[in-house]
């Protein structure tokens, strides 16, 4: 990732840490053009960024990663937008729908994405729903101008901005496997 693009997704994550400002769902990101990543049909990037992570699914993780597929269809999009919310939901959650984690939370996050509804998500009922939330998720990823072609930590940090912009893409591989196998079902 190139430095100033790398400096304004850091100041944009700071602002919404502090402040909380631009972590809804109309996630402000970088007007600066990324390089394009090729896309396979099942939408993992020819070669995914960075060590790959894996974790071994349970029957609630799995039913979660079917609804993030469920509407990413309902919303009209393609395999690739299932990959990147997969993934994201990989890093922010495992794959599970987390309620308040008393002190143990960040701030106020909830559900698949640790979406908060302080920062305009929804309410906890909203965020906690997989549909909901996903379908939230996928709002603001059709806001980030060119997220098909770019890597998918990129896109996904532009909508989530977590302090660890990095990490979604430790999860490409698991989430592009979850949408092959299931995407047709």
């Amino acid at each position: 990732m190139n430095t100033i693009l790398r400096k304004s997704i850091l100041g944009i994550a700071g602002l919404a840490f502090t402040g909380g400002v631009f972590a809804g769902p109309v996630a402000a990101h970088a007007a600066e053009t990324t390089k394009p990543t090729l896309v396979a049909v099942q939408g993992v990037s020819a070669s995914p960024q960075g060590e790959q992570s894996h974790v071994d699914l349970n029957d609630e993780q799995l039913a979660n990663a079917k609804a993030i597929i469920a509407a990413t269809k309902k919303a009209g999009l393609p395999e690739r937008a299932a990959v990147i919310s997969i993934a994201t939901a990989l890093q922010e959650s495992k794959l599970e729908n987390l309620g308040h984690l008393g002190d143990r939370n960040d701030h106020d996050s909830l559900g698949l994405f640790q979406q908060r509804p302080s920062s305009g998500w929804g309410t906890p009922e909203q965020i906690t729903d997989p549909e909901y939330s996903t379908l939230a998720f996928l709002k603001g990823l059709k806001q980030v101008d060119g997220w098909q072609d770019m890597p998918l930590t990129e896109a996904a940090q532009t909508v989530q901005v977590s302090a660890y912009p990095d990490a979604y893409a430790q999860w490409e591989k698991q989430a592009a496997e979850i949408v092959a196998e299931h995407w047709n079902k």
